[in-house]
């Protein structure tokens, strides 16, 4: 049998990626949690491995103007630092950075998940797979985008030109949505232990079934928009952009955290008796 090429390998390349993407998310949040660094950098390898087989360039997979991207998303990295300090300072938006995941973990395991597990476990096959490969892919795979199409782009400049940036982008981002649905599910679970008290168990059972739905479906909606969001800066500055506002969510999650804490613990302490003392 010839080697499949076209649209046709496109479409197989395409289904390939969605198989590994969908490999790795399993082993990452159900079988090798721990693991997720070597299980993402094998992924990310075969994904980038099927995209060049398929013809498309490193510029076309997001890796190109590196200055830009670090210094575009450096200043974007800072914003949301800003962000979060503003967000731990305020008594009312303070509960929302109060995370029990991060907030349960020890010095050594935070280190892990800041300096390893975020930047490699998550950012790197996260921001390769679905603002590099799977948009790149989504292109030559899709009738009608100008990649997929080049002999009807040519002849009908007017009608392919816009479905080249919805299609891929909305598919791309749709997925990454989707992607993150057992995590919210996790993150459900937690809460509905925590939020579960002896001897109203069973009566709770129906409210933490609505309110995992509504987590399961807010999440996803908020990260499909977010890789609408991330999508945009890949294409102005590749994909170091999206990259380190993507690490920089995630990882200074960890510190709003812990500083949230900090700032309730202080805010919990009576005053000294020094202060309480009347004068005479």
């Amino acid at each position: 049998m010839g080697a499949v090429t076209g649209r046709e390998g496109a479409r197989w390349r395409l289904a390939a990626s969605l198989g590994v993407l969908a490999a790795a998310n399993v082993l990452n949040n159900r079988v090798a949690r721990r693991l997720a660094p070597v299980t993402s950098v094998a992924a990310t390898a075969a994904l980038v491995t099927l995209a060049r087989r398929e013809g498309l360039t490193w510029a076309e997979l997001g890796f190109r103007e590196a200055g830009r991207g670090a210094a575009a998303g450096g200043a974007l990295a800072a914003g949301v630092a800003a962000v979060y300090a503003a967000g731990v300072t305020l008594p009312r938006t303070r509960p929302l950075f109060l995370d029990e995941r991060a907030l349960a973990l020890s010095r050594r395991r935070l280190l892990e998940e800041v300096l390893v597990q975020v930047p490699i476990g998550t950012v790197l096959l996260e921001e390769v797979g679905f603002r590099g490969v799977l948009p790149a892919l989504l292109g030559r795979a899709v009738p009608g985008s100008r990649a997929g199409d080049r002999a009807a782009a040519r002849t009908s400049a007017t009608s392919a030109g816009p479905v080249t940036s919805v299609i891929p982008v909305a598919a791309s981002a749709g997925l990454f949505g989707l992607w993150h649905v057992l995590p919210a599910l996790d993150m459900a679970r937690i809460r509905n232990t925590a939020g579960n008290t002896a001897g109203n168990t069973a009566g709770n059972t129906a409210g933490n079934t609505a309110g995992t739905a509504r987590l399961v479906a807010g999440t996803v909606v908020a990260t499909t928009a977010a890789g609408v969001v991330f999508h945009g800066l890949r294409s102005r500055a590749g994909l170091l952009a999206p990259a380190f506002v993507h690490l920089a969510t995630n990882a200074f999650g960890y510190a709003a955290a812990r500083a949230a804490r900090r700032v309730d613990g202080r805010m919990a302490q009576p005053p000294s008796r020094g202060s309480a003392r009347s004068c005479r």
